[in-house]
């Protein structure tokens, strides 16, 4: 198959378009000149070529230094959309959804902002902090089948998964550091409890299914500090609470008075009923 690289001011030739089209359908999130050589049956430096030449035309986004994402077809100029965060997130850590602080924010419950993208994955990564395309990312990993408990938005083209508003809060208060630490997830959950997407029940469900009791004995505790009235969610946290001692925030200090009566470990100060941001 040979490949042909010359400009045209519409965007890309007929051919390579096909090769493109080749490439979106065959691949899940980035790949490299090996991967897509095997999929167009080039050889590597023929390969290699046409992707430096998809990537100056802006068909293809440059992850990092021989790593590709595709570019939407649908664009209406070539390059188009590829610096969302969201979406590339989608195309490079897939299986993924957005959560954590992110989440938070998607769903009005925080005006604290955050500098790097949230992204929970099943992907195995060597570093939790990576920054692409000058996009700063926090990946935090799950096996595939705790990825539930999510919905797609749409970002332009692409469907982006998002954790509920549900799985958000059972996310933050299974790690405390996924919500910014414990005193802005107490404000986050003071906010939910308020709002239109309470639903105690699926809280419940939702954390059962998760598997991490600490999340129960975090929730109780929280609930009945606040000024909220939550009796049959306060039971079922104290029914559901594990034996042994967990910290609040495990992100914080080692020191901090104990409340036996959910096994937790008060190492950091909230301070006020609602968090101050």
């Amino acid at each position: 198959m040979v490949c042909s690289f010359q400009d045209r001011p519409a965007g890309i030739g007929q051919r390579n378009r096909a090769l493109l089209e080749q490439l979106r359908r065959r691949t899940v999130g980035a790949f490299d000149a090996e991967e897509a050589s095997r999929i167009l049956g080039t050889g590597h430096a023929e390969t290699s070529q046409l992707l430096a030449y998809l990537a100056r035309r802006g068909w293809l986004s440059r992850v990092r230094r021989g790593l590709y994402v595709a570019v939407t077809l649908e664009a209406r100029r070539s390059g188009e959309g590829a610096e969302d965060p969201w979406v590339l997130a989608e195309r490079i850590f897939n299986p993924c959804y957005i959560g954590g602080w992110s989440a938070c924010a998607h769903w009005g419950l925080t005006e604290q902002v955050f500098r790097n993208l949230m992204v929970v994955t099943a992907r195995r990564v060597r570093h939790r902090n990576v920054k692409i395309q000058g996009i700063p990312f926090h990946l935090a990993v799950r096996a595939n089948d705790a990825l539930f408990g999510t919905v797609p938005v749409s970002r332009g083209q692409t469907r982006v998964r998002v954790s509920d508003p549900s799985r958000t809060i059972v996310d933050i208060l299974d790690v405390p550091r996924l919500g910014g630490g414990i005193r802005t997830v107490t404000g986050v959950l003071d906010e939910h409890l308020h709002g239109e997407n309470r639903n105690d029940q699926l809280l419940v469900d939702y954390g059962d299914r998760l598997g991490n009791r600490a999340v129960f004995k975090r929730l109780g505790y929280l609930l009945e500090r606040s000024a909220i009235a939550a009796p049959e969610l306060v039971q079922a946290c104290l029914e559901r609470r594990s034996s042994g001692l967990v910290a609040l925030d495990p992100s914080a200090g080692t020191r901090g008075r104990i409340v036996r009566r959910w096994g937790l470990r008060v190492n950091d100060t909230l301070g006020t009923q609602r968090a101050e941001w």
